[in-house]
């Protein structure tokens, strides 16, 4: 039998996975410089044991020209980068996870002597055989059975700070354009400080009236400089005609992470005219 492994996320149709990976908290790593460690919980909801794999890369959220958010990834991290990789390590790197049993894979960081004050960065990769899936249609006219062995992927970030580190984002060339049914918002946001800026963008739709007709929220982390597309349904589908203004905020505040890992920094706003014909 010959199988094939997929990374990521692996859209099958109808077929049925004999399992679904592992689960992982928290989906953020953040560590002191006085602790110089921090852990992750795996977690198997499943009914057959999983083998995980951890490893580690250096990379970081960016978007490419049409505003979609990608990680970059750098093999080998220079000195200009602010990488961890090279001393933060993962035990275990290889473990298996009994079905409803749950594990604990532990981060320890050895810094070089005279790192300086900071953010320094890496992600954590949790690699999960997750089962394998027969494939359907082929003519069985051999007793050679076909199917795929899937890998599903986690990526976490994992930040570490020494000394006094502070953050902040400058907002610029806010745009809006409203496509059919769909709210359409790109802006540039580049990071001050040095730590990656962790927060939210909060959009909010208003009436000629002042009256707030459509507000949303999305998470976003500015580790650099980037000019994320977001696209969000109207509701009601339809606006009517008249100009409408759309209130653009981005704050440090993140209602799925532990409020005290997300650094303070000061919010900022801008706003844009929408016109309805």
């Amino acid at each position: 039998m010959r199988a094939l492994s997929v990374a990521g996320l692996v859209a099958l149709g109808s077929a049925s996975l004999a399992a679904q990976g592992v689960m992982v908290a928290p989906h953020a790593v953040f560590i002191d410089h006085r602790l110089r460690s921090g852990s992750v919980l795996l977690y198997n909801p499943g009914t057959e044991p999983v083998e995980v794999t951890i490893s580690t890369m250096f990379g970081y959220p960016v978007t490419d020209s049409t505003g979609s958010i990608a990680l970059r990834t750098v093999a080998a991290p220079d000195s200009t980068l602010p990488s961890a990789l090279a001393w933060i390590q993962a035990f275990p790197r290889r473990l298996t996870v009994a079905p409803r049993e749950r594990q604990t894979v532990r981060l320890l960081a050895r810094p070089p002597v005279g790192l300086a004050d900071g953010e320094y960065w890496l992600r954590l990769v949790i690699a999960a055989q997750a089962g394998r899936v027969p494939i359907s249609g082929v003519a069985d006219t051999t007793a050679i059975q076909v199917g795929l062995t899937l890998e599903v992927r986690t990526i976490i970030g994992v930040n570490y700070r020494k000394g006094p580190v502070t953050t902040g984002v400058a907002l610029s060339n806010v745009r809006a354009q409203l496509v059919s049914d769909t709210l359409v918002t790109r802006s540039r946001l580049e990071r001050r400080g040095n730590a990656a800026f962790i927060g939210m963008i909060r959009e909010t739709l208003l009436d000629s009236t002042g009256a707030v007709r459509a507000s949303y929220n999305s998470p976003i982390g500015v580790y650099f400089t980037m000019e994320p597309r977001l696209a969000t349904v109207v509701a009601p589908p339809r606006l009517a005609r008249g100009r409408y203004w759309l209130r653009y905020e981005v704050v440090a505040e993140r209602e799925d992470l532990d409020p005290t890992v997300v650094l303070k920094a000061p919010a900022v706003r801008d706003s844009v005219q929408l016109v309805v014909p």
